[in-house]
Parts: C-alpha cells; sequence; structure tokens
C-alpha cells in the first residue's frame, strides 16, 4: 500500500460507474458514507443481474435444456471466480444467504457436534450480533462458556489476554477481521496461530474486510471464513462460507431438502458431496453472479488500489474531523483501522446528528450498530458512523465535516 497509489486512484471515475450516485435528491447530490451498512451497486453488477434474468434465468443444477445449463454455468462460474478471488478452492466455497447464516450454519453444524459442557468459546467485544448470539444459544444449549479477550485503551485487542483465555483450551475462537465500529483490524494470522497451537479452531468474521482490502483465506489459515455479498458490492441475498474441507466433510448440513440430496429413500438419506451439502433448496443462483461481477469489478480497480486510496481517505477523514470541537473518535490510530470511524458529538445525539446530516443526502448511520456488548464497554448507548468505500472523495468527506458544523449551528454548541 503506497501513498502513490492512493494519489492516483481516480475515485471519482469510480463514483461515475454508480447510477444511485448520480441522482440528485431536492438539488442534493448523495454522499455515501455508509457502505459498512451495505454498498452500492456498480452498473457492472445491476447489468449482470439484469441479464441473469433477462437472458438466462431457469432453475441450476436440474434442467438439461439451454437455459438451464446456462444458469447453472453463470452459478458455478461465479462460485469459481469469488472462490480465486479470496485464495480459496471452490469445493470448501458454500453459498449462504449472509455472513449472518454462515455462522450459525458453522454453530449448527460444527459446534453441535464438537462443543460440550464445561467448554470455553472465546469472542471479542468488538464482534456483531451476528458472531455473538449463535455461540451464546450454542453455549446455553451445550452447558459451554463463553469469554472475551479484553481491549486495549485504544480499541485494539489485547494478545496477551488471548495468550490468557487460549490457557482454557478453548474448543473455538470467533473473531471479526475489522471491527464494523471502531474499524480496528485484527491480527487475524497471528490470532489462526496462536489459536490452533492451543488446540482451537478459528472462525473469522470477514464482513468489513473483505470489501477493503485484500484477503487470502489460504494464507489467514482460519478454519471458517465468512463475508456477505451486499457490503461487496454485490446484491443481498447472498453470503459466503470458505471451510476446511475435512470439516466440512464431517458437518452434518445445517439445512435438509432438496438439491443436497444424493439419494432419498423411505427411511433416509444421503448427502451431496461439497459444497452442495449445505446448500438446500433454490440457491440465490442470480444474486451469485451478481457477486460475481462485484468481485470482478473490485479485482479491475485493484484491490491494493482500493485499499490504499480507502486507508488515504480514513487518514483524512480522522483529520478533519478532529477539527470539530466537541467530537470524540473511538477506537485506534489510522494505520490500525479498516475504512470507518464511528464518532459521538458532545451534546448532540447520534440519531439527531444523523438525521441533520441527511436531510443534506449525507448518508451516515446512527445507533448500536448491532454492537451493544462493544457500547457498553465504551460507556456510550449509540454512535454515528461514517465509513467509505472505492467510490469516496475528499468532497465526500468535506461535506461530512461541512454538515457535522451545520448540526453544532443548530444545537447551539
Amino acid at each position: 500500500m503506497t501513498a502513490s497509489a492512493a494519489t492516483s486512484f481516480d475515485a471519482a471515475a469510480v463514483a461515475a460507474q454508480f447510477p444511485i450516485l448520480q441522482r440528485d435528491v431536492d438539488g442534493k447530490r448523495i454522499v455515501y458514507l455508509d457502505s459498512g451498512a451495505t454498498a452500492q451497486k456498480p452498473a457492472a453488477v445491476i447489468e449482470t443481474i439484469e441479464q441473469s434474468f433477462r437472458l438466462h434465468n431457469a432453475n441450476i443444477h436440474r434442467g438439461v435444456y439451454t437455459l438451464a445449463q446456462e444458469a447453472t454455468d453463470r452459478f458455478e462460474g461465479a462460485r469459481a471466480t469469488i472462490a480465486r478471488f479470496v485464495g480459496a478452492r471452490s469445493p470448501e466455497t458454500i453459498f449462504t444467504k449472509n455472513v449472518t447464516e454462515a455462522i450459525n450454519l458453522v454453530a449448527y453444524s460444527w459446534g453441535r457436534a464438537n462443543v460440550g459442557a464445561g467448554d470455553t468459546i472465546v469472542l471479542t467485544p468488538m464482534e456483531h450480533h451476528a458472531n455473538i448470539v449463535p455461540w451464546q444459544q450454542l453455549a446455553k444449549e451445550r452447558g459451554a462458556r463463553l469469554a472475551y479477550v479484553e481491549l486495549t485503551a485504544d480499541g485494539r485487542l489485547d494478545l496477551d489476554s488471548l495468550d490468557r483465555l487460549l490457557a482454557l483450551e478453548p474448543k473455538l475462537v470467533a473473531v471479526a477481521h475489522i471491527s464494523n465500529v471502531l474499524g480496528t483490524v485484527n491480527p487475524v494470522e497471528e490470532i489462526v496461530r496462536r489459536a490452533h497451537a492451543a488446540g482451537a479452531v478459528v472462525l473469522v468474521d470477514g464482513a468489513q474486510a473483505v470489501p477493503q482490502r485484500p484477503v487470502d483465506v489460504a494464507a489467514i489459515g482460519a478454519d471458517f471464513y465468512g463475508f456477505t455479498g451486499h457490503k461487496v458490492y454485490g446484491p443481498t441475498g447472498v453470503g459466503v462460507l470458505h471451510g476446511r474441507r475435512e470439516l466440512l466433510e464431517a458437518m452434518e448440513p445445517f439445512l435438509t431438502g432438496g438439491d443436497m440430496i444424493s439419494q432419498v429413500d423411505f427411511d433416509g438419506s444421503t448427502w451431496k458431496e461439497l459444497p452442495w451439502k449445505f446448500e438446500a433448496g433454490t440457491s440465490p443462483y442470480v444474486e451469485a453472479t451478481g457477486l460475481g461481477a462485484a468481485v470482478e469489478w473490485l479485482d479491475g480497480l485493484g484491490r491494493e488500489a482500493v485499499h490504499a486510496h480507502e486507508a488515504e481517505i480514513t487518514r483524512y477523514a480522522m483529520e478533519r474531523l478532529a477539527e470539530v470541537p466537541g467530537l470524540t473518535i473511538y477506537g485506534p490510530a489510522a494505520e490500525h483501522r479498516g475504512a470507518l470511524v464511528s464518532f459521538a458529538l458532545e451534546g448532540a445525539h447520534p440519531h439527531d446528528v444523523a438525521d441533520i446530516l441527511g436531510r443534506d443526502q449525507i448518508c451516515v448511520r446512527a445507533g448500536h450498530h448491532c454492537a451493544q456488548p462493544l457500547m457498553r464497554r465504551l460507556g456510550v448507548p449509540a454512535t454515528t458512523r461514517a465509513s467509505f468505500g472505492a467510490h469516496t472523495t475528499r468532497a465526500d468527506v468535506d461535506a461530512l465535516i461541512d454538515g457535522l458544523h451545520g448540526v453544532r449551528r443548530i444545537f447551539g454548541l
């Protein structure tokens, strides 16, 4: 990642590829700073989805006629493209509804076969609810216990605390690659190495990481790595779980029914091979083609260039936010964070901040960000979050800062 790469990256030209960003609402341009919640879709993705419906729509893995073969080829081709994008292999690349379903799949199919009474599951306080609640349910059902890694004062994981918990020989460590609130980039390769040395299985929630930076799941070495399509400039309704083959082969299906079976008799059934064993029913084949197009589009921009640009925008945003009186930024320094900043403005509730900004079509997120335990650690009920994408420009950040000064004027701060 270099400064020159960020300087040469033309975010305005990238923004021109997003039809929605060309809209004017009440005469105001859209300043979209909520990519951490969902990314907007470039024309290449929209066109691919339209083509799938318009020209190639048929149920996959069933028909032998041309449309069905085309739909199947596009679906499985998207799987191969997505696997290559993150350094994985197709058989271990499972389509899910989103990363939430991916984590639940692991909790049900692996967790209920491997976690028992008295076992420990290690989490972190910065996890999204999707990487807490499934493990709470598993622990409650199995009589296991949850333990949380401590945070440093600047919102990073305390690896000494992790080592103390690993000494308890936990069955599982589940960790976000990048926090959706603090922006903290966790050292997942090091965490995996330490956890494996302690005999633990590791699941990484990559929902925020895959859109922002090159991810190589083989190099990371986690047993399970999941992400969601709509944050990677793809459609909703499709996510991805990558798993270690021997674990996936040993696991029972999460959902059962059509298309995941090899044979069904009156008294029992057998399952298909990977990855189809975990893809019951009609898969989101149109959405999968859209996600395949999205990662191809992102790859075409150059993932290192996108990463460098978003890092530069994040640094710039933190510098400009520091100019706003009474504003507190949560999380680590720019060099340790992904492309988002959560903050609070003294004297104004985060929801009011977001509402006033929204009147000028400055789109930010306010709330607990599906991370209520972390909010309690921070001592706040909510924050306002600005999250950035490949299309974010310095002018977008400047609009945010101008909007925040407007909030201060309205509240007389």
